[in-house]
């Protein structure tokens, strides 16, 4: 009788927790009804301007606004460049400090978006589902980074304007960074000033 109560109590705690996670989706109240939302990174090199795809990678796309909203992007580095690749950012401040960052989300890399040229990506773990804050743009079409056998990398967005700058962020000398164990940090950092969610189209 007493195995039969304990079960019973921790199916309504996981219940309980999968209607929570449904109710909390992070930044599905920025401009809720717009699935296109635009999202604006002012860098040290220029501009840019980012359409979310909200239809498709709706997790993934709240998530990220989440922490356009908040600000949590701004003052971040682009702290990994590969050209004719990646450009990786989202997740260490100027001093190489790791920022904090939100629960995993669910990896939605099957939504029919690829990896395509100038495409925005999560960056995750070897877990599927570990994407938090970390995002990077891809600088070809990269299709080893879609899914197949194994899951993908969920793309949830792309670059409408300000590919150029991506270009030459592209270029710029990288060398090994001990603080983070990467081999393609930019010597000279290159940093998302800010984030902005743009207003809404009329």
């Amino acid at each position: 009788m007493i195995k039969l109560t304990f079960a019973c109590f921790m199916l309504a705690v996981f219940s309980f927790g999968l209607v929570a996670n449904t109710q909390k989706q992070p930044g599905e109240n920025i401009q809720k009804d717009n699935y296109y939302p635009l999202v604006k990174f002012e860098t040290s090199m220029g501009d840019l301007v980012i359409e979310l795809n909200r239809r498709k990678a709706p997790a993934t796309a709240n998530n990220f606004l989440s922490y356009v909203k908040r600000g949590e992007f701004d003052n971040t580095l682009f702290h990994r460049v590969i050209p004719n690749y990646i450009i990786q950012g989202g997740g260490y401040d100027p001093e190489y400090r790791e920022k904090k960052a939100s629960r995993s989300i669910i990896n939605e890399s099957g939504n029919g978006l690829k990896n395509n040229i100038y495409s925005v990506a999560m960056a995750r773990e070897d877990d599927p589902h570990s994407a938090k804050r970390q995002f990077f743009f891809n600088l070809k079409d990269n299709n080893n980074l879609d899914p197949g056998k194994t899951w993908g990398y969920t793309v949830f967005g792309s670059v409408i304007d300000g590919t150029d700058l991506l270009d030459k962020m592209a270029l710029v000398e990288t060398e090994y960074k001990a603080l983070i164990r990467f081999q393609d940090a930019p010597k000279k950092e290159v940093v998302l000033i800010t984030a902005t969610v743009l207003p809404e189209p009329q």
